[in-house]
């Protein structure tokens, strides 16, 4: 019998719909992951939760790539993604961590500590308050090689999800890295639960995937 592949998704990205500092046209988006042979997707615009009907329209146009919102929420210890929430509204910028992941939690989501230690922040020391996160970012565009390999022994240790995204703003960066999950997702249900039990693995993408879709044309 042959073993079933893994499903992959790259889960912290940015579209120009909601976030000023992307160039990515959401339905170009999906294209590329489909190219890219990605399971799905999950838009995280900062501090935005994408409207159900309008991740439909891109579900239409691109039903091969399951697509779902998430968000990058600017709280007072730094950027932190959230997946599984129904609203924003108490979760404001600026929100304390603590707040975010008893809100969060309420919601039935989970909070990932987005690129650790960026901008010079004391990840250590945050992690000594022992916030209630439910897995860390291992690896994007946006985490430096030195880090990387401090936040993968971070997260062996906690047994936390450890993901793999690509931070996309432009659309040649999604998918140079991923979230690996070797058991079936078929819903958002089914990733939350995925990244609530851990089983979650950070992948970085073959240099020769990319260059293969590198003169794709997506119009």
């Amino acid at each position: 019998m042959s073993k079933t592949p893994p499903c992959r998704f790259d889960l912290h990205i940015h579209t120009t719909r909601y976030s000023p500092d992307s160039e990515i046209n959401p339905f170009l988006l999906m294209r590329r992951a489909k190219s890219l042979n990605l399971t799905g997707i999950v838009i995280t615009e900062h501090d935005h939760l994408w409207p159900e009907a309008e991740l439909a329209e891109l579900r239409a146009a691109t039903p091969e790539v399951q697509v779902y919102g998430g968000a990058e929420v600017s709280a007072m210890e730094g950027h932190f993604l959230v997946y599984g929430i129904q609203s924003l509204d108490r979760l404001p910028k600026g929100i304390a961590l603590a707040e975010l992941c008893k809100e969060v939690h309420k919601q039935g989501g989970v909070v990932i500590a987005a690129h650790p230690y960026r901008w010079g922040q004391d990840f250590d020391a945050l992690l000594k308050e022992s916030p209630a996160l439910d897995g860390v970012e291992v690896m994007s565009k946006n985490i430096e090689a030195a880090h990387e390999s401090k936040i993968t022994e971070l997260w062996r240790n906690r047994r936390w999800a450890g993901l793999g995204n690509s931070d996309a703003h432009q659309i040649d960066q999604l998918g140079c890295c991923y979230t690996e999950f070797n058991v079936p997702i078929r819903s958002f249900g089914d990733l939350i639960k995925a990244l609530q039990k851990g089983m979650a693995q950070p992948v970085h993408q073959n240099k020769e995937v990319l260059d293969s879709v590198a003169d794709i044309t997506i119009c």
